[in-house]
């Protein structure tokens, strides 16, 4: 009864159930691979973490050190290659410093019994004043066939300047020399040579190109230099200087103002591979912000090239006195019978003269087109010039000429200067005005600027404007 009693109370404390719960369970099984998220303090935990530290320690022990790896240092190049690189700045392939020269050889050199001879080799070259036959010899080409092509490039009449590029294609050696399979050159921007072997003969044949002859337009502002403006927005130094001379026969190109803004067009040819050759200056125009516009177009007239104002062609000015002073000095003879200075002789004076002095420019009294423009025996350097409906003006002894036979010329426009050519005593100018074919006083004349061209040529020229500027 007493043992059973305690039993109860045993069973009812509460030292009961975790004993018996204990004597109830297995025990675990021994792991090294222990969760340590889990049972943190318990000596399962500690027997975990115990074998982490133990590998993390064996890993540091096994790794290898931080020191660098071993490695064979390279040798250097013997003196005599290092002094040929650098003489002849020779890098690597990607800098672009191939050369093709050949190298002194290294150490690591292994000489060969024989040197396999290729097939074919290709070269490139550059004709000299002696022309393509001697360049061919010296690139290692047969003399036979290096006669052979040269002739063939006379035959066909084919243009190579010097300085041309050549690529070449040689056969396999005979005789020390190799024989020519292939030549190219561009004879011109729309010509292509090649001269190729077929069936054991050389044969030269002519390749057309595509050129597009299209005129090309520029425009752009003054900016501080005119001509540095041009070149900046693609004019060539030639295109660029026809450009400012064509301008200054009507206007003094120094007084152009940095927010001006030009347009000219110039003739051009050029090809898909980007091959161009820029030609002839076709239109010259100035948009000036504080005087007036100039637009000159390029015109023939006469059998030779002229600049018109396309600004004032064809105008008719209704003017008072429409016929300006030639050149500012003052008359020191008048129209009329007088006694001539050197021939010594009274004949008739046909016009009035300016004392100005040598070099003073002379510009023309109006509006018109000039029918000469040399030597006039007596008179010396002459320009005449003809204003229509009968009406013409000549200014004589020039010492130099600013215009051609041809040219059409505005009122104030420098035609030439002062000097003493001909049967002249001094320098002067001898100004005399025709109506009809007479000379009249030019003291008396008062007319009105006729159109020195004709309806239809003035119809043309402005076609030919709007389809360069479109």
């Amino acid at each position: 009864m007493r043992e059973a009693w305690l039993g109860r109370q045993w069973e009812g404390s509460a030292y009961a159930a975790p004993a018996m719960a204990s004597f109830g369970q297995k025990r675990a099984p021994f792991s090294l691979i222990v969760d340590l998220a889990e049972d943190v303090g318990s000596d399962r935990w500690w027997r975990g973490a115990a074998t982490l530290t133990a590998m993390t320690v064996a890993l540091g022990l096994l790794s290898p050190g931080l020191e660098p790896l071993p490695s064979r240092r390279g040798e250097a190049y013997p003196r005599v290659i290092a002094e040929q690189w650098q003489g002849g700045r020779i890098g690597t392939l990607a800098s672009g410093s191939h050369s093709g020269i050949r190298m002194a050889p290294g150490p690591g050199a292994e000489p060969i019994a024989t040197v396999p001879e290729r097939a074919q080799v290709e070269t490139r070259l550059v004709t000299g004043k002696d022309g393509i036959g001697p360049a061919l010899v010296r690139a290692g080409a047969s003399y036979a066939d290096s006669s052979a092509a040269s002739a063939m490039v006379r035959a066909a009449a084919v243009p190579l300047a010097t300085g041309t590029p050549v690529e070449v294609t040689l056969g396999r050696r005979e005789a020390g020399r190799r024989g020519i399979e292939r030549i190219a050159f561009r004879a011109g921007i729309d010509l292509r040579v090649a001269i190729d072997r077929s069936s054991g003969a050389l044969a030269l044949h002519k390749i057309a190109l595509k050129v597009d002859e299209r005129p090309v337009r520029i425009r752009g502002v003054a900016g501080d230099g005119l001509y540095w403006s041009l070149r900046n927005a693609g004019a060539s130094a030639a295109t660029a200087t026809d450009y400012l001379k064509a301008l200054a026969k009507q206007i003094d190109v120094g007084e152009i103002g940095a927010q001006d803004r030009f347009d000219l067009v110039f003739a051009n040819r050029r090809t898909p591979d980007g091959q161009g050759k820029a030609g002839m200056l076709l239109f010259a125009g100035i948009d000036r912000a504080t005087a007036s516009d100039v637009q000159l177009v390029r015109w023939t007239a006469g059998g030779k090239p002229i600049w018109i104002d396309v600004a004032t062609i064809g105008e008719r000015r209704e003017e008072d006195n429409a016929m300006a002073w030639p050149v500012d000095a003052p008359i020191t003879s008048r129209f009329g019978l007088r006694v001539h200075p050197i021939l010594r002789f009274a004949r008739m004076h046909r016009g009035i003269d300016f004392g100005a002095r040598w070099g003073t420019p002379i510009h023309a009294a109006a509006d018109g087109q000039v029918a000469r423009a040399g030597w006039a025996g007596g008179y010396g350097r002459q320009v005449r010039l003809n204003h229509g409906d009968g009406m013409a003006t000549s200014y004589s002894h020039m010492s130099s000429l600013a215009v051609e036979p041809g040219a059409y010329v505005r009122r104030g426009q420098v035609i030439g200067y002062v000097g003493t050519s001909g049967l002249s005593t001094g320098a002067h100018l001898h100004y005399e005005v025709y109506r009809g074919g007479v000379a009249v006083d030019p003291l008396s004349v008062r007319f009105v600027t006729s159109r020195p061209i004709d309806p239809a040529t003035v119809a043309a020229i402005k076609a030919r404007v709007k389809q360069l500027l479109g």
